[in-house]
């Protein structure tokens, strides 16, 4: 926060006032009458300044700088589908953690482990919102594998910040290091899972594609005839 000092401009009208009623009610032809209206003036001023005062209000950010939009992310908008909304809801508050966690990790591994996480994450609830029908597949994934992960890095994040050692906290931290790795395959699992029935079918286009290509004497040969 910056404090901002906003000056009052009616002291300086009371300074013109005072010149103005000089000129209509008193003498201004001798070098002692400007003095003397100066004079008064000043007075004047130092009146107004009481009367009115400088007004102070702080903003926010460094001095001079132009207001930042909010920070929190905002809301994904309605997709009409009650469910879909609360996924896409879910995926913003965990992708939004996983990189506060991120930023306050210095491990280079576990940071670079929770950029797989979050990249993942992203990725399986966007098959999902792509295709709704696949929301039963990621059921355990959203209500054990996803919460339970978040809450082991923060765990490692609150151990860690401390800065102390000692038998419960660094064998706790080595436990949540050696299951991260397993944790960032589960994910990555997860994410392929979803496209096995697209592959089953891609493949047996690829079977029937190529049974017909050999009914027709093509089957196996190379681009160009080669």
């Amino acid at each position: 926060m910056s404090y901002v000092k906003k000056r009052s401009v009616l002291p300086v009208y009371f300074i013109g006032a005072v010149w103005l009623l000089w000129a209509l009610l008193a003498p201004l032809y001798r070098p002692t009458h400007y003095v003397m209206a100066a004079l008064a003036s000043l007075a004047a001023y130092f009146l107004g300044k009481m009367l009115f005062p400088d007004k102070g209000y702080e903003v926010g950010g460094a001095p001079g700088a132009a207001q930042a939009a909010p920070g929190p992310e905002q809301k994904p908008q309605s997709t009409g589908n009650p469910e879909i909304d609360a996924l896409l809801d879910e995926r913003a508050k965990a992708v939004s953690e996983m990189r506060r966690l991120n930023d306050s990790i210095k491990d280079v591994k576990i940071s670079a482990q929770i950029s797989h996480l979050e990249t993942t994450t992203g990725q399986i609830i966007d098959a999902v919102v792509e295709k709704p029908a696949k929301l039963p597949q990621i059921r355990k994934f959203m209500n054990y594998y996803l919460p339970t992960t978040m809450k082991l890095l923060n765990a490692y994040d609150r151990m860690d910040s401390t800065g102390a050692s000692g038998a419960n906290i660094d064998g706790t931290k080595e436990k949540i290091e050696e299951m991260l790795g397993t944790i960032c395959v589960a994910f990555s699992r997860q994410l392929d899972a979803l496209y096995g029935e697209e592959a089953l079918d891609i493949s047996a286009d690829i079977t029937v594609l190529e049974q017909m290509l050999q009914q027709e004497g093509i089957g196996g040969m190379t681009l160009g005839g080669q």
